[in-house]
């Protein structure tokens, strides 16, 4: 799986996480939710992406957009 693919993977899991989180254990992980989505919009305009990073350090093959 390409590094793009991987990316776009993690922050689903992640943002399902979170509305799991919100839902069953306590309304305060919706910050968690509001965190992913601003990471997202930073990295769709700066293109810096911390999970990127991260997965390119572990050898996840880069994608054309990372």
């Amino acid at each position: 799986m390409s590094l793009d693919r991987t990316v776009l993977a993690f922050a689903g899991i992640m943002v399902l996480t979170s509305v799991a989180l919100t839902q069953w254990v306590s309304p305060l992980f919706d910050w968690l939710t509001v965190f992913i989505g601003l990471n997202l919009l930073q990295s769709a305009f700066t293109g810096f992406c911390p999970a990127a990073a991260f997965f390119r350090k572990i050898g996840v093959k880069p994608g054309p957009a990372f």
